[in-house]
């Protein structure tokens, strides 16, 4: 009996370039004070050991190839930049793509963007469709203890943890999350929501709109300045707290600081303190005011409300009063705690 040979095929398999899987490219930068770009992708800033700051960058899309890596001193710093060489990015990952079609930057040949010397230039678009440079880079920044670190980012993402060390991150149109961090912690974003949890130093936090979320702050200051976008917070401890807010409404819980000034241009304001107090100030342009005042405070307190009533069920010796208007003290009136609304009633309440 004879068998027929077996049948051979020869198959070839071509993966489009998008599909690929990028190697990640390591690069180490010295010194103390270190600045990484890249204008599309996810940015994660990590916790590390040694003593250089050290990068991982992966490129990803169909033109990820196009893209190179930058380093060197600029303007004072050692820096890592990406760079893009064309003038409309593509970029269609995560929750910018679905969320936002086009932004613009003004980006230096070297890479650099973000800060203040770049008036000359040139203008870049990242879109989430159509023609372009379909790349981006997803970057991870390991930061040893002691480091001063800055990041700028134009769209994606930007993800922080267990970082201990100074910390600047710039981002156009990203969120940003922040978590178990150790030294000055400073966030500026043009949008996208803000999330900082179990901070301890300076944190400063400065969003042209999108929310803003805080819990587990330490430190002697907290400083918060939003375009727009509700503001919500709890478990706060800092020698001072500032905050300043074009609309949405306030919500800060189990606070503890002496000095607190709070500005909202409309939305409510709802503020809950746990210790005594030597000045605050809350004015809300529109919107009523909730404060929660401790068994434990002292101060004299003056509310000045434009239209709406004043609502306590706090003990206070009152001095003046009328339908807007009442000033009086509150325990040993060693604090001064003043609320001045354009519109909306204001409330004292006992601390929850």
């Amino acid at each position: 009996m004879r068998f027929a040979k077996p049948l051979l095929v020869s198959m070839v398999v071509i993966v489009p370039t998008s599909l690929i899987a990028q190697t990640p490219e390591r690069r180490t930068i010295p010194g103390n004070d270190v600045a990484v770009y890249n204008i599309a992708g996810v940015m994660r800033v990590e916790g590390g050991t040694g003593s250089d700051v050290s990068v991982e960058v992966t490129r990803g899309g169909a033109d990820a190839s196009k893209l190179t890596v930058q380093t060197g001193r600029v303007r004072g710093r050692e820096t890592l930049r990406v760079i893009y060489p064309d003038r409309r990015i593509v970029y269609r990952q995560g929750e910018w793509y679905r969320g936002r079609s086009r932004t613009t930057l003004r980006v230096d040949d070297d890479g650099t963007f973000g800060d203040d010397h770049h008036e000359d230039g040139r203008s870049v678009d990242i879109v989430g469709s159509g023609d372009g440079l379909e790349a981006y880079a997803d970057v991870k920044v390991i930061v040893p203890k002691g480091k001063r670190v800055s990041v700028f980012l134009g769209v994606g993402e930007a993800k922080i943890d267990n970082v201990d060390g100074d910390l600047y991150v710039d981002v156009s149109a990203a969120p940003v999350t922040s978590t178990r961090t150790r030294g000055k912690l400073s966030l500026d974003t043009g949008s996208g929501e803000v999330k900082v949890t179990d901070a301890q130093g300076e944190i400063d936090l400065d969003t042209g709109s999108g929310s803003v979320e805080v819990m587990n702050i330490r430190g002697p200051y907290l400083k918060m300045d939003t375009g727009s976008g509700r503001v919500r917070g709890s478990d706060i401890v800092a020698e001072e707290l500032e905050m300043d807010t074009g609309s949405g409404s306030v919500r800060l819980a189990q606070v503890q600081s002496k000095r607190i000034k709070l500005d909202s241009g409309s939305g409510s304001v709802e503020l809950d303190l746990r210790s005594d107090v030597d000045d605050v100030h809350i004015e809300s342009g529109s919107g009523g005011v909730t404060l929660g005042i401790p068994e434990s405070l002292g101060a004299a307190i003056r509310i000045d409300s434009g239209s709406g009533g004043i609502d306590t069920d706090i003990p206070i010796q009152v001095k003046k009063a009328d339908h807007d208007y009442l000033s009086g003290t509150i325990g040993d009136g060693k604090g001064e705690i003043s609320i001045e609304t354009g519109s909306g009633g204001v409330r004292l309440r006992k601390s929850s």
